[in-house]
């Protein structure tokens, strides 16, 4: 689900002059002009002016503080954490929590941080897709989907995995629900209806949800309490949030205030507006940049447009909005393909990529065991789990990598990214450093993004320094720098 609406809660209040206007308005307003007057004056005129100037200068110290107070805080256990999408119903044969439970000792060996459940709660069975239907079409906010087990399956899946250190997020479907969820017939007017007065889907083909009205604030209340139940009886760690960008940032900005009074959460949007990130968003998805190595992987864009892509990104977000990275996911494995149909042999150059850049890297089920299948979204479809696959040893690489080097951490906490010229513009290459109690900790990155091998000469290397080795199997030997060959889709990952 990757379509966005523009949903203005405030749309017709800002066309609309309230009938008796305040003295503290008045003086408001007053203090306003007074502030756009104020630097044409002349100086030797200023003397009668410095209280209304002090005034100004209260005001604009009053208004940063409020700025500051209603800015989000990202939990600390953040700052290098990556992230592991669990699509439950797919993971095991048995399609249960208790049966995912198993493999949490491989996943912390593998050094997962943060566990994502696709969506945990009854699917609606009127006007289902399938014979299960889609997790996204939620019957009850507040219950189970049986399938995989009941509350007690799921207290101790959370209690698992937070005695191995991790975190676990839940996804939450706020912009529509299934058919026959109870709210249909007891909040009619919480929907959304077309010119005829019927309920209607948020789009023509997902025809399986109601389409929720968030202009309604009882429907926001509703929604808050149900997004708390989760933190203060489950003790999660926070939510993905399902097209978040067809939902209103008041109602997230809202609900992530709620949230943060029952603990500090971490929130991830399926949305790409950075306006999300100010008050309710701690993550959102690198859409652009997935797309962007699709392209790159089937010849129609260039590391150029890498370099393009990076430099928007760093105008449009600040430098604490984390960016979730990816080369596949629920959606993109379901219906657009494997990374293999989308990036053939790229793609483990474009996992790197995705891991070394800046953001935070996000693996989906059975990306450690080489999936090779499009995961059937409304059928049972159960991932075959490959032993000792290479893809797992690979991962666990990418992650070690990410959790030991600063420079590889989140927002503020890691490296900025320093381009490196090749002088072929098929190899793209930087270095990422970061300074931490008084070490320097260096990554450099370079990736043949072609399906030709490629010789090359990046004498500018040089100003980094000498002592770079692998930074994947971490063997000691020194790497040479300024000069190397790469393979097709080939690439060097280097640290010191």
């Amino acid at each position: 689900m990757k379509l966005f609406k523009t949903l203005s809660i405030g749309l017709l209040l800002a066309f609309i002059v309230a009938p008796n206007t305040t003295f503290a308005q008045k003086q408001d307003d007053n203090l306003k002009k007074t502030q756009k007057t104020a630097t044409k004056l002349d100086p030797q005129n200023t003397k009668l002016d410095k209280k209304t100037l002090e005034r100004i200068k209260q005001r604009k110290e009053a208004e940063k503080a409020k700025t500051e107070k209603d800015k989000r805080i990202t939990p600390d256990w953040a700052k290098s954490a990556n992230i592991y999408e669990v699509n439950v119903r797919q993971y095991t044969p048995e399609g249960t929590f208790a049966a995912f439970g198993e493999h949490l000792p491989r996943l912390k060996e593998m050094g997962v941080d943060i566990i994502w459940l696709m969506p945990i709660h009854p699917i609606s069975k009127k006007k289902r897709k399938g014979s299960l239907g889609s997790y996204y079409a939620v019957a009850d906010y507040k219950g189970i989907n049986p399938e995989f087990g009941n509350e007690k399956d799921l207290r101790k899946l959370i209690k698992q995995v937070h005695q191995a250190d991790m975190k676990i997020i839940i996804d939450w479907v706020a912009n529509h629900t299934g058919w026959d969820n109870a709210m249909i017939k007891e909040h009619k007017d919480w929907y959304t209806k077309d010119k005829k007065g019927k309920m209607q889907p948020p789009v023509e083909d997902w025809s399986d949800v109601a389409d929720l009205d968030f202009e309604k604030k009882e429907l926001q209340k509703y929604m808050i309490d149900a997004m708390s139940y989760w933190v203060k009886e489950f003790a999660i760690d926070g939510f993905r949030c399902d097209v978040a960008g067809m939902v209103p940032t008041e109602f997230w900005n809202n609900a992530r205030q709620s949230l943060d009074k029952i603990k500090p959460v971490f929130m991830l949007a399926e949305a790409e507006e950075p306006a999300l990130h100010q008050r309710a968003f701690d993550m959102s998805y690198a859409w652009e940049f997935h797309h962007l190595m699709n392209a790159i992987a089937k010849g129609e864009k260039s590391t150029r447009d890498l370099d393009d892509y990076f430099l928007r990104a760093s105008k449009d977000y600040d430098k604490n909005d984390y960016r979730m990275n990816f080369t596949t996911n629920h959606d993109e494995n379901s219906w657009n393909g494997t990374t293999a149909e989308r990036m053939g042999d790229a793609h483990k150059a474009f996992a790197v990529l995705s891991f070394t850049a800046p953001g935070m890297p996000l693996i989906y089920s059975g990306q450690e065991t080489g999936l090779d299948k499009r995961l059937r979204f409304f059928d049972k479809d159960t991932i075959e789990w490959k032993q000792d696959h290479e893809m797992m040893k690979f991962y666990t690489q990418l992650l070690r990598l990410k959790r030991i080097n600063p420079a590889l951490w989140n927002g503020e906490h890691g490296g900025n990214m320093a381009r490196i010229k090749t002088g072929n513009p098929n190899v793209y290459a930087f270095v990422r450093k970061k300074d931490v109690e008084g070490r320097t900790n260096h990554v450099m990155v370079v990736l043949n993004l072609s399906k030709e091998k490629q010789s090359i000469n990046m004498p500018s290397a040089k100003r980094f320094g000498q002592g770079f080795y692998n930074g994947l199997t971490l063997d000691k030997k020194v790497i040479r720098t300024d000069a190397m060959t790469l393979e097709p889709w080939g690439y060097q990952v280097l640290i010191k």
